[in-house]
């Protein structure tokens, strides 16, 4: 803390001594940021050599109606664990909307290839279980950059092995066998990719580490909220 002249006026707000406290960056701990840093690092050069080439030739060699009802049938069984979540929350509305956006995309969207919901008015919800535990008071813990995953927090890896096992549930239902299963994440995790527009370092910033990880939290804190 710098320390004042002495014919300098005494400042009307009170600071604190600590003058990391200031910043909005230091609101969040980051106890493993050595560990985040190397995995952030380590994210960005496999999206940069790996994921990002096999995105770009899988955007290539697919038509684009494709690729939508690829999202779409993803997205589909992705509503299974909204609505389990949606009634851990008590959010019946929610769980009642999830429901019936899974039954019509189920059938009249042939197995959830077709959004059918959203054109008549049933808008994609989105719960899991990091924010059930939220909801039930469980802190998010530190900060956590996950392997190939991205940015996350102790509460919300341990949410995402529920969620997981969820997913691996509806997939058993469709009654594949190991290598499709095998293929079925190949392409789910794909076309995860090639639904998010983040690319890493594109900012420029020197603190583009930092501002993500703010931007992750204050997002997770409004999911948990709402």
């Amino acid at each position: 803390m710098p320390q004042l002249e002495s014919n300098a006026i005494a400042p009307i707000v009170q600071l604190p001594d600590n003058h990391e406290d200031l910043g909005v960056m230091s609101a969040y701990t980051d106890p493993w940021e050595g560990f985040n840093r190397r995995m952030y690092y380590f994210n960005a050069k496999a999206d940069e050599y790996v994921i990002l080439p096999v995105v770009t030739g899988y955007q290539k060699i697919t038509p684009d109606v494709v690729q939508r009802s690829i999202n779409n049938f993803f997205s589909n069984l992705d509503e299974i664990s909204t609505f389990i979540n949606s009634l851990l929350q008590f959010k019946l509305s929610v769980a009642g909307e999830t429901l019936a956006r899974f039954t019509l995309n189920s059938t009249v969207g042939l197995a959830g290839l077709f959004d059918v919901a959203t054109q008549i008015g049933f808008a994609e919800q989105n719960e899991d279980f990091g924010q059930t535990l939220g909801y039930w008071g469980v802190d998010a813990g530190p900060y956590l950059v996950l392997p190939l995953l991205g940015p996350s927090s102790l509460r919300d890896a341990t949410g995402l092995v529920f969620d997981n096992l969820v997913f691996q549930q509806a997939v058993d239902e469709l009654g594949l066998d190991t290598d499709e299963e095998l293929l079925m994440s190949v392409i789910d995790g794909i076309d995860a990719r090639a639904s998010l527009p983040f690319r890493y370092y594109a900012s420029g910033s020197a603190f583009e580490y930092e501002h993500l990880k703010l931007l992750y939290k204050k997002y997770r804190e409004i999911q948990v909220a709402r």
